[in-house]
């Protein structure tokens, strides 16, 4: 992939290896009701026109509707026409004749702006005027990835999108570097997408899939932040297993540790105290023995040898 075209390289590598990802997408777009297994074919993507080539980024038939999309980068003020242009020439190529008479179908079109402003359209069109007077308008809704969260994208599953999640980053990608507090959020916000991704394709069966997945996620954030060594290795890290942890844990655990020391010296301070106090305690219950049996010159032999002391101890089981 080259970074002149990684979001069109990331983009077809899904349609083209995790096909059954465009179906949710499809039915956010165009309201349809499509099962995650219905079966997709591909279309060639290459148009060939007489002044050159024109080349889709995706061409699906599903059924006996044919879909096309548009992944977009960034807004461009001559989508609308350009893929006029393009469904032209998919209609064309898939007309039907009967007798003299022609039928001509567009398909059923999208643009995916990675990118937007406030300027790009809801819908992009086109309004054609024909010979007798008749006028059309030719409309392709647009999908602005700016308006999808992180929850919605789970919640209606258009997982397709995520690779491309971390583009609203990319305009703080220096304020990410210098602020830890932040690069924390974006992290975890990262390990969230990765346990969610994980579930997702466990529960489906997918292993595979969430691999493959989590590469190219990997792959667009390294490009977004390709100038932030920092940013980039910990979303990597995050999108790889590593778990975070997180400031509040960070101070729990330094907590935990100071009072554990402190707990230790204190203990060794009560232990020492403590034993002092039953040793003390211990002798004078031997010389009250020695004084209640008479033997009273004894009390000098135990202050003098330790020996001594420990065979009067059992004889006495003190």
């Amino acid at each position: 992939m080259t970074n002149n075209t990684i979001f069109d390289d990331v983009f077809r590598t899904m349609v083209e290896k995790m096909t059954y990802l465009i179906v949710p997408l499809i039915n956010e777009v165009f309201h349809t009701s499509y099962p995650e297994d219905v079966k997709i074919m591909h279309l060639r993507n290459e148009h060939q026109l007489e002044d050159g080539e024109l080349i889709t980024d995706a061409r699906l038939l599903i059924g006996d509707k044919v879909y096309h999309i548009e992944c977009q980068s960034s807004d461009d003020t001559m989508m609308a026409i350009r893929m006029f242009e393009y469904d032209l020439a998919i209609a064309l190529e898939n007309r039907q004749r009967i007798g003299r008479k022609f039928y001509v179908e567009f398909p059923k079109s999208c643009v995916i702006y990675l990118r937007s402003t406030k300027n790009t359209p809801d819908v992009e069109e086109v309004e054609v005027l024909f010979p007798d007077g008749q006028v059309c308008v030719y409309r392709v809704p647009t999908v602005k990835m700016e308006l999808y969260t992180k929850d919605s994208i789970f919640e209606k599953n258009l997982l397709l999108l995520l690779p491309f999640y971390v583009m609203r980053y990319e305009n703080v990608a220096d304020t990410l570097a210098k602020d830890s507090e932040k690069l924390q959020g974006l992290l975890m916000e990262y390990e969230d997408i990765r346990i969610k991704l994980e579930r997702e394709f466990s529960i489906t069966g997918r292993a595979g899939m969430y691999t493959d997945l989590n590469k190219l996620i990997v792959r667009i954030s390294d490009y977004i932040f390709r100038k932030e060594e920092k940013v980039r290795k910990g979303v990597g890290e995050v999108m790889g297993g590593k778990v975070l942890q997180l400031e509040s844990e960070r101070l729990r655990e330094e907590g935990m540790a100071i009072g554990e020391a402190r707990g230790k010296a204190r203990g060794k301070a009560e232990g020492k105290a403590e034993g002092k106090a039953e040793g003390e305690a211990r002798i004078r219950a031997l010389i009250n023995c020695l004084i209640s049996d008479g033997r009273v010159d004894e009390i000098q032999k135990i202050a003098d040898s330790e020996d001594v002391c420990k065979e009067l101890y059992r004889e006495y089981g003190l």
